[in-house]
């Protein structure tokens, strides 16, 4: 008697598919097949869940489900916002030129604290990683810890150690982030007061705790890491004794970046800034509970945030403002300069007008500066975002010349002024490069302008002259074969083709080969035609190749000029941040407060913002 069989699944690219999956234990792979990332086995009825897409199977006994790779953002999005971790496997070999199966590579692995695609964030959101390290056994409940937090959307850094456990507490309500990393106990799984940690920051959302190694906490494994990821010897400069605690939590952040950014090991990690220690003497502390029953970030009941503090003073206008805005109000400055210097700025744009004017209109321009250098740094920029950060980096220009001879804001011209010369240079570059409504993508070209590469214009002219060509060769055949109704056509699946109606298809010439036969038509080639579609096609395929080259010499000067993006988003932000103020201070008829270093606060017909 026969024995049934089970389903095949030692085929070539299931052996793939497993190695891949082996690879990335804990994350939904998303596995290119053609136009589609296919799911399989446990990942397949997962999509099928959370993404609603058709379950099926192309095996018997294999569930499969599967989206479209060229609109697979939004499903990543849906995936990442229910907490699952994604590991997306690309062709990485043209699949005609392949033999046997097709290579392919993992090339992103996104988690929730690790975005940097534009849409899969929020632009007026910072979108914290963190890393958490209990430096007391058991479950001490006051015990002391330290914590490491990077934005990997704009390359922010910091690490801080604290002697009570309430106190990081307190920190992380602050922080908010979407990923809280931390040692796994001997089963693999967070330690029991981790998710406690996280259930306590009265988030919107509790963040995603993810265990990690033990290993990458350890303190001396991450100091050498740190080194080796900023060039140095030592930390101190950066403000780090060589045995801080807060070192073990970075290095795991650190660790962390470098699986997930795909980033060869041993080589430095992109777009991370300097790491920085973090203050808290520097701030005013509101702990989790003040922060909420003040609804300073959302609101109690709704969590909303447009009807909390900081949607009732929003005034910024760049995402970077946005995001500033927010930091602002959950960690206020102690330091009476820097409120003061503050102060000053809005106190000069309430006063003038014109000045608030010149530098709204200024502002108007610049873009979401520091993802998009993320994203330039991890090769996932866009054509858009090229020409957003040349029009960004043009709007140097105005905002000195708004700030010039301006005592109020002097910092700021100084700071500005020190980007101004490789700005103004990228935007010339990019203006001149590219087009002014460029593609989303790159799949067909699009992006870079007529007459900026003449040998892009030789093949784009080849591309014309085709048409041209088309023309006259379906004028010809018709006078010569008296066919009036001829047609000469093109369609991506069969090439270049002579089209006859079904009435007329008798009066095709011995010479056309039939290519393809519909309901009411027939479709013929010659070899005239075939030679002509090889010409073309070839001319397209490199006209197209020869772009992605020149986006990706763009690319390569963009990313050059990240020491002048960076702080010149920054004090970009600033100023955004500031004009919202000088712009709801006329608004609302708010006047100066006066700053004094005593511990005195005296309201006088004093409204809240939200109430007011």
């Amino acid at each position: 008697m026969a024995k049934s069989k089970g389903p095949n699944l030692d085929t070539p690219a299931m052996r793939q598919y497993r190695r891949f999956k082996d690879e990335h234990p804990g994350c939904v792979l998303f596995f290119r097949m053609g136009d589609f990332y296919e799911m399989f086995f446990e990942d397949a009825l997962l999509a099928h869940q959370t993404l609603g897409v058709t379950l099926t199977q192309r095996t018997e006994g294999v569930p499969m489900a599967g989206v479209p790779f060229h609109s697979v953002e939004p499903y990543l999005k849906r995936m990442i916002e229910a907490g699952h971790r994604v590991a997306v496997c690309e062709q990485t070999q043209d699949a005609s030129q392949a033999k046997g199966v097709v290579e392919r590579a993992v090339t992103r692995v996104l988690t929730p604290g690790t975005l940097t695609d534009e849409s899969l964030l929020d632009a007026g959101a910072d979108n914290p990683l963190a890393a958490v390290s209990f430096l007391s056994s058991g479950d001490q409940p006051n015990g002391p810890a330290a914590l490491a937090w990077c934005e990997v959307s704009t390359g922010e850094f910091r690490a801080a150690s604290f002697d009570r456990l309430p106190d990081l507490a307190t920190e992380l309500a602050r922080l908010s982030p979407s990923e809280l990393l931390v040692a796994e106990t001997a089963t693999g799984e967070p330690p029991p007061r981790a998710q406690q940690l996280a259930d306590s920051m009265g988030a919107a959302v509790p963040p995603a705790v993810t265990p990690r190694p033990v290993g990458v906490f350890g303190q001396r494994a991450a100091f050498e890491a740190l080194c080796r990821q900023f060039a140095t010897a030592h930390l101190g400069g950066f403000g780090f004794q060589d045995d801080d605690p807060a070192l073990g939590p970075a290095g795991a952040v650190l660790d962390y970046l470098r699986q997930t950014q795909r980033t060869p090991t041993g080589k430095p990690t992109p777009n991370l800034r300097p790491i920085l220690p973090f203050h808290r003497e520097q701030h005013l502390v509101i702990d989790p509970a003040t922060l909420a029953s003040l609804e300073v970030v959302r609101t109690l009941r709704t969590g909303d945030t447009g009807m909390a503090l900081l949607g009732a003073v929003q005034g910024a206008r760049t995402p970077m403002g946005k995001r500033l805005l927010r930091r602002w109000l959950a960690y206020p400055s102690r330091d009476l300069q820097t409120i003061s210097l503050r102060h000053d700025a809005v106190q000069a744009m309430t006063d003038d007008d014109l000045f608030a004017r010149d530098l709204r209109q200024a502002l108007a321009p610049v873009q979401d500066v520091p993802r998009i250098v993320s994203r330039l740094n991890v090769g996932r920029a866009t054509p858009r975002d090229l020409v957003a950060l040349g029009q960004s980096a043009a709007a140097v220009a105005p905002l000195l010349e708004a700030l010039a001879d301006r005592p109020s804001v002097r910092a700021y011209f100084d700071r500005l002024e020190d980007t101004a010369p490789p700005l103004l240079e990228l935007a010339a570059v990019m203006a001149q490069a590219c087009t002014d409504e460029p593609p989303a993508h790159l799949r067909n070209g699009g992006l870079i302008r007529d007459g900026y590469d003449a040998e892009l214009d030789r093949l784009r002219q080849l591309g014309t002259n085709a048409q041209d060509w088309l023309a006259q060769y379906q004028a010809d055949l018709s006078q010569r074969h008296n066919i009036p109704t001829v047609k000469v056509g093109f369609n991506k699946v069969f090439g270049y083709y002579i089209e006859l109606s079904a009435a007329q298809r008798s009066k095709a010439p011995p010479e056309w080969k039939r290519k393809q036969t519909l309901k009411n038509a027939e479709r013929y080639i010659t070899p005239e035609l075939k030679d002509f579609e090889d010409k073309a096609l070839s001319a397209e395929s490199q006209a197209l190749a020869h772009e992605q080259e020149l986006f990706a010499r763009l690319c390569e000067q963009a990313t050059a000029c990240s020491g002048a993006l960076t702080p010149y988003a920054d004090a970009a932000a600033e100023l955004d941040v500031l004009r919202g103020f000088a712009e709801l201070a006329r608004k609302r008829s708010y006047c100066r407060p006066e700053m004094v270093s005593e511990p005195a606060l005296d309201l006088v017909s004093a409204r809240h913002p939200v109430l007011d």
